[in-house]
């Protein structure tokens, strides 16, 4: 069975990105804040990832078009020499972290009012979800079969189609899987076998979804082979270069993606 395991719960469903004059981003700061706690170029610039030489030139420039140094150096004498702000860079860098507080209050005022809103915030929640399944699927747990050591869940991913995960007991009574609730299940392409000619036989994969081909996309050794749904959902399999000529895979092709219920990994909200 797969393992399931619940992540951190991240709420934020907003993310945004503070320039100022279109070019001094957080890393410019960060090279400020870095010269201003250390008192050198060198240190500085290594702490926000830039070259001894990058870093000149970026504040060289950033003094040019503010037409007043942002910063001063000096060499030799008692202290050894060494690197500080200029006053106007730390006006500058004040400013900057002012704003910063007033950004994260905005995002933070936005993202409840998003999180208050009932139809988008579930959606905003699946598509913030970052994996390495090609295949995800959002839906509403519409069955949960609970047996001593299994549990089969399944979900409707709507225009009456479902996909059913089968995971320990413990794990669904972990998760709090129920009837009603929004999930999303997770399956690698490398699990979804796609069937073309039934030849009068059935298949013991709990997950048949009959699609038509849509994309078949070569590489090297294997293709990726997508069967779009009705309702235009998209199912990836990951097929050997051999099966795809051997089967005549080709677009506008009829197909059926199929995979076990273990091949599922469920994920629900935290």
């Amino acid at each position: 069975m797969p393992d399931v395991r619940v992540a951190r719960r991240d709420t934020s469903l907003l993310s945004g990105d503070l320039r100022l004059a279109g070019r001094l981003d957080g890393r410019f700061f960060a090279l400020l804040q870095a010269v201003q706690d250390t008192g050198s170029l060198q240190k500085a610039a290594r702490a926000a990832g830039y070259s001894y030489k990058g870093a000149w030139l970026v504040l060289e420039t950033a003094g040019n078009l503010a037409r007043a140094p942002l910063m001063v150096s000096q060499t030799g004498g008692r202290g050894g020499g060494g690197s500080r702000l200029t006053p106007e860079a730390r006006e500058l860098l004040d400013t900057w972290q002012q704003l910063q507080q007033r950004h994260q209050a905005f995002l933070a005022e936005q993202d409840a009012w998003l999180l208050s809103q009932p139809q988008l915030a579930p959606l905003l929640r699946s598509l913030s979800m970052k994996a390495t399944a090609r295949n995800q699927f959002s839906g509403t747990v519409s069955d949960v079969s609970e047996g001593p050591a299994t549990t089969q869940v399944t979900l409707d991913i709507g225009q009456g189609l479902g996909v059913t995960a089968s995971l320990t007991t413990a794990a669904a009574q972990r998760l709090g899987v129920a009837v009603g609730h929004s999930a999303i299940a997770l399956v690698k392409s490398s699990e979804v076998v796609l069937v073309c000619d039934f030849a009068g036989y059935k298949l013991s994969a709990r997950n048949q979804l009959a699609g038509t081909i849509s994309r078949v996309q070569k590489g090297a050794v294997s293709s990726l082979v997508g069967v779009t749904l009705p309702g235009g959902a998209v199912v990836t399999a990951s097929v050997t270069n051999d099966a795809v000529d051997a089967l005549g895979l080709a677009v506008g092709q009829p197909a059926t993606a199929s995979f076990k219920a273990y091949a599922v990994m469920l994920a629900v909200p935290a």
